[in-house]
Parts: C-alpha cells; sequence; structure tokens
C-alpha cells in the first residue's frame, strides 16, 4: 500500500465512525509567534481541548504539516524527519479509550495489513505523587484486542531495567507515557493541559544498532529504546487533567488526541527499515543520485537522507500559504540552516551547482509529489523555486568566506612550526567554522587533512554539545504552541489582540494583516504587516481606537457560518488552510463590528473586561513585519 493509499484510507476510516476531516493548519503557528513551526496535531485545537465547541463537532481528523527542528541532527538514522505528516483524530469530549484503541488496533491490523504479532504497546505506569494511577484499563482493552488475533499480551514493568520479560504490553513512567505540551508533568505549567498515553511500537526484527560499538550492548533490550529494534508508529494521549495551583484536576471533558507518523506506517506497511526507503521519498532519492553522478545511496546514506529531508522541509515552509523565506531570523534562520546544511552534503555528493543551482530542481519534485494533496504547494511554486535559487547562490559566497577563515585559523595553529602539537585545529576553531560559516565537522577534517593537519574532534563535540544543550534549555521555555495558558489574563489578552489588529487596519489601512503573535498572561506581543516604523502619532491613535472599543464595553459574539460565507461577510482570517466547511467567527460589537475575525478563541464576554490597553513597545521583526508588545493595565 503506498502513502497516498494509507493517508486516504485513515481518513475515511475515521470519517466513517463519525470524524469530519479537516485540512491541514499552516506550518506557521496561529496564535503564538513564539512558536516556530507547529510540530503536532493537536497544537491547533488547544481551545477545543479545554472546552471550546469545534465548528465541525466532537470528533475530527486530518493529516497534518508538522516540522520538528530538534530532530535536524537526528537525520539519517533511518526513522527522523524534519517534516513528516501526522495523522490524527481527536475525541473533543466523546469518546475515550474503550472506542479509540480498538479503531487503532483495527486500522493497523485490517485496514493496512501489519502483522499484530510484531506489534508492542506501553501504557501509563502512574505516579502517587501527583495522583494520578497506573493505567491498568488500557491493559485489559489491549489485551483483548490482542486476544482476538491468537496473541496472548502479557503486561510487564520495569522494562527499562529488566527487559522484555515475555511482555506485550509495558507500563512507563511519566518521562515516557505522559503527554503535554510541556513535556512530563512537573514541567507542565498552571493552565495546561495533559493525560497519559498508550504508544503503539513496531518491531523492525532486528537489533539494527546492537553491535560491538553500540552504546546500548550492555542495556536491556526493550521497546522504548533508542537501539532500533523498535519503532514507534502511533500514540494516543488521554487528554484529562489539567495542572492548577493545587495540583492535578480533571477537565470539564475528556479528550483523546492521536497522532500517528505517516512516513513510519508507510515504512512498516511496506515491509522496509527505512523510512527513506519508501514512496514517500523514491523520486528524490533517484534525483540525487542522477545530481550526483550516479553515486549509489546505500554507500552515502546519511548525506542522501539530510539533502532529501531537508530540501522537503523547506520546500514546505517555503510552500505555504503562510511561507517565510530565508533569513537570519525566526522561522527564516530554520529555512536557510535546512538548504544551507543540504548543500553541504551535496558537496560531500560531488553535486556539481550549474547556473541556477540544484537544490531548486530536487524542490521541483517535492511539489509535484504533494501538490495534490497540498494544493498551496503548487499555488506558491514559483516563489519557493525563487528562493533555493537565491539562497544557494548567497551561501556560495559564504563558503568562500569560510575558507578564507580555514586558512586563516591554519594559518594560526601552524605559526610556522612544523611540530605536529602545531598541526591541530582547536575544537573551538572548528566549532566557528561550523557555527558562523557552516562548515561540517567533515568539511573541515577534510581540508586539514589536504594541509596535513588534524582536528580536535573530540573538542568540537564538546563545543557542539554546549551549543545544544542551550538550545534545547531555550526551546523548553520558548517553542510551545497556541496560546500560552487558558487563564483568564490571556483571555483578556487574546481579544485585546483582535482590537488591536482592527485599530491598526484603521490607522495603517486595510493591507494590514496579521503575522503571528504571542499571547501570555502578562502581555501580548502581536507581528503585523508594515514596512515603515510607526510614528507616535499612529501609536497614540491605535491605542485610543482600542481603549474606546474597551470603554464602550461591545459585547463579544461568537457565530459558526461556512467559511465561504464568513469570506463574503468580511470576516478577516489570515489562517484559513486550517479551516474545514464551518469556522468560527468572533464579532466585536453589533451593528458595526468593530472586530469580525475568523478565530478557535477562547475571548472574554464583553471588552469591558479588559482595563486599559498600552502600548509598551513597536519594532521590528523582520523584513517588511513590525511587532507591537502590549499590556492591560
Amino acid at each position: 500500500m503506498n502513502s497516498k493509499e494509507i493517508r486516504a484510507k485513515y481518513l475515511e476510516f475515521f470519517k466513517a465512525r463519525g470524524h469530519a476531516i479537516v485540512p491541514s493548519a499552516s506550518l506557521i503557528p496561529e496564535n503564538d509567534s513564539s512558536t516556530l513551526f507547529i510540530s503536532s496535531g493537536m497544537q491547533p485545537l488547544i481551545p477545543y481541548l479545554l472546552g471550546e465547541k469545534h465548528p465541525e463537532g466532537k470528533r475530527i481528523t486530518n493529516s497534518q504539516k508538522s516540522f520538528r527542528t530538534e530532530d535536524m541532527e537526528e537525520v539519517g538514522d533511518n526513522r527522523h524527519n524534519t517534516f513528516f505528516e501526522m495523522l490524527g483524530n481527536w475525541s473533543l469530549g466523546d469518546y475515550f479509550k474503550k472506542e479509540q484503541l480498538p479503531w487503532f488496533f483495527e486500522f493497523l491490523v485490517d485496514e493496512v495489513g501489519i502483522d499484530p504479532k510484531r506489534l508492542y504497546v506501553t501504557v501509563y505506569r502512574g505516579n502517587e505523587k501527583i495522583g494520578i494511577p497506573r493505567d491498568s484499563e488500557a491493559v485489559e482493552i489491549w489485551k483483548k484486542l490482542f486476544a482476538s488475533k491468537g496473541i496472548d499480551a502479557k503486561d510487564a514493568d520495569l522494562a527499562e531495567e529488566k527487559g522484555l520479560q515475555d511482555g506485550r504490553i509495558f507500563y512507563y513512567p511519566d518521562k515516557k507515557n505522559w503527554w503535554s505540551r510541556s513535556g512530563s508533568p512537573e514541567k507542565m505549567p498552571v493552565g495546561e493541559p495533559g493525560g497519559p498515553d498508550s504508544e503503539v511500537f513496531y518491531d523492525m526484527g532486528v537489533d539494527l544498532k546492537r553491535h560491538e560499538n553500540s552504546p546500548w550492548k550492555n542495556e536491556p533490550c526493550h521497546i522504548n529504546c533508542d537501539c532500533g529494534r523498535f519503532i514507534e508508529i502511533g500514540n494516543s494521549v488521554f487528554m484529562e487533567y489539567i495542572k492548577t495551583e493545587k495540583g492535578f484536576e480533571k477537565l470539564a471533558q475528556k479528550n483523546v488526541d492521536f497522532g500517528g507518523g505517516l512516513e513510519r506506517i508507510t515504512m512498516v506497511s511496506q515491509g522496509k527499515t527505512n523510512i527513506f526507503e519508501t514512496d514517500l521519498f523514491v523520486n528524490v532519492i533517484n534525483k540525487i543520485f542522477r545530481l550526483s553522478g550516479g553515486k549509489e545511496y546505500k554507500d552515502n546514506q546519511k548525506a542522501f537522507e539530510v539533502i532529501a529531508d531537508h530540501i522537503k522541509a523547506a520546500t514546505f515552509i517555503m510552500g505555504d500559504d503562510r511561507g517565510v523565506c530565508p533569513s537570519n531570523t525566526d522561522q527564516g534562520y530554520i529555512v536557510r540552516r535546512l538548504i544551507r546544511r543540504a548543500i553541504r552534503y551535496g558537496k560531500q555528493l560531488e553535486i556539481k551547482s550549474e547556473e541556477g543551482g540544484w537544490t531548486k530542481e530536487i524542490a521541483k519534485i517535492i511539489i509535484h509529489d504533494y501538490s495534490d494533496v497540498y494544493p498551496e504547494l503548487g499555488r506558491n511554486a514559483d516563489f519557493v523555486v525563487e528562493q533555493f535559487k537565491t539562497e544557494e547562490e548567497k551561501f556560495a559566497k559564504t563558503l568562500e568566506r569560510g575558507l578564507k577563515q580555514f586558512e586563516c585559523e591554519k594559518s594560526k595553529t601552524e605559526n610556522g612550526n612544523d611540530d605536529a602539537e602545531c598541526k591541530i585545529i582547536s575544537g573551538s576553531s572548528a566549532f566557528d567554522l561550523y557555527q558562523t560559516y557552516g562548515f561540517p565537522i567533515e568539511m573541515t577534517i577534510e581540508l586539514a587533512t589536504e594541509k596535513g593537519f588534524t582536528v580536535d574532534e573530540n573538542g568540537f563535540n564538546e563545543e557542539l554539545k554546549k551549543h545544544q544543550d542551550l538550545s534545547r534549555t531555550a526551546s523548553a521555555g520558548k517553542f510551545k504552541g497556541g496560546l500560552a495558558d487558558s487563564s483568564e489574563e490571556t483571555k483578556k489578552l487574546h481579544t485585546a489582540a483582535h482590537l488591536l489588529l482592527a485599530a491598526l487596519r484603521k490607522v495603517l489601512g486595510p493591507d494590514v494583516v496579521q503575522k503571528g503573535s504571542n499571547i501570555t498572561a502578562e502581555r501580548l506581543r502581536f507581528d503585523f504587516s508594515q514596512k515603515e516604523k510607526m510614528t507616535p502619532e499612529q501609536i497614540a491613535k491605535t491605542e485610543k481606537l482600542v481603549n474606546e472599543a474597551i470603554t464602550a464595553d461591545l459585547p463579544v459574539r461568537c457565530e459558526e457560518m461556512p467559511l465561504a460565507e464568513a469570506k463574503e461577510k468580511g470576516a478577516m482570517g489570515v489562517f484559513e488552510s486550517k479551516y474545514g466547511e464551518k469556522v468560527k467567527v468572533y464579532k466585536v460589537g453589533e451593528e458595526k463590528p468593530f472586530s469580525y475575525e475568523i478565530c478557535g478563541g477562547p475571548h472574554v464576554d464583553h471588552t469591558g473586561e479588559l482595563g486599559h490597553f498600552k502600548i509598551a513597545k513597536e519594532e521590528s521583526s523582520s523584513s517588511g513585519v513590525r511587532r507591537i508588545k502590549a499590556i492591560l493595565e
């Protein structure tokens, strides 16, 4: 079964069980510009998981475009992508475990044809400290499902210490089988929803990395190890808790949040051991083979996979209807890093950059292969191709500067001395070449070898680890999707953001559109399209209009209607790719609304609840985009 058949079959499977099929959301988040990209299907759904009514009902399903920056260094291990498609289904206060687990099992075994003997599952071990019990209910459901296929599924605990123990169902702690946007329970802020989950793993059949030099060779074999034998293909999150000042309490509704990787499900369906061997990548891999002059994928696996993954990811990000181009900040920086990393690995394969570059030729194949599912790629094809061409030309110049810097580092190291200890490029110098000029350590080593030098690889790895640790620390606090929390203050600032956009359009003109926002309980940060810096008079007038709307104590009403009707009535909405047939429109004011926007919520009932609106700062965000930081006093 090819990937298109699996994607379509999944959506139809859940449609037949009462789910509305909704389009993928944009890769660029709606309510939070501090979250760089959508990395899971649930991120755009947080308001509905917290109790807002979804316009399409309580059961929805889709295939969500997703991107995870943190997986960039993992590409090349047979299972990781930066860009991937997440097959998802959600119950918003409707069905729960006894429906969800059998449905996914049925889909995998009866619809896709996966051998149930190769499936293993995990469940939540429980945590007495926070008052959340062991998930014995899920265990009993799984036992019955496996028994229906003639499999005696034993449950086991402490697999990370004792190994498989002839088990098929395994209990794991918070770190492995609890899911929230923030991670484990202790990391969750007040107002964050989460819950225990049950993951399904596929046995690849061999210990792919348990060779003599494997870092896992002395550890017990268990399914949640990273050795490569077992691969997760789906995760059902039972999101029924919210963190409060008092601890964990039940949400007003029990939710199911399921996500399954299309790439991984396709891989196991097709009997492969590598996602890059599936039909999702075959045309791109073949193109790299031709561009490299016939170099074989099996002999250059990592280079092929980095190029294929990174150019696909950059194509989808730039090809989004809210797509961004390469730059030195935020999403644009990630796009630039993806493209340049692909080019560097292209040099390892000796791909020649002819006039106009080669990366765009791979992008054209991706656009062709995916446009029927994601038509925005076709709409934005010219923009994508031009950006690849321009970025490749820019990087060629950067590489020249990097090579000069290498010669400088070599000269400083040598310092006219032929002693062996003076012919070692330091780890910090090698890392500077990597960080500033985009030189992979392999390129530095190759250049050093040609000149009779060596490189302190251990020192480089230490510097790289420091950098990655700092990046992860920053990411843990920064990259969370949706509104920062569900508090009343955050809700007020969300409504204030609607008033701000309406006021900006009145002051600066109707071409102003929202480019993103980050809303916490303390302040809002709002990005909007505008080339010139706002004058003090424009800022003051914007503030005045917002405060007049607040003083008028206007009602805030939610209406549900078809998307076409919302457009006809003039509703603002720059994130329309996420909406299906029906949308929610929030109207501020009655006969002549002050604001009329497509939005998932939540909002206050009257503007008089907001207090006094104050713009604290107006500054540049990126090319053609300004940023306002504001508070409610």
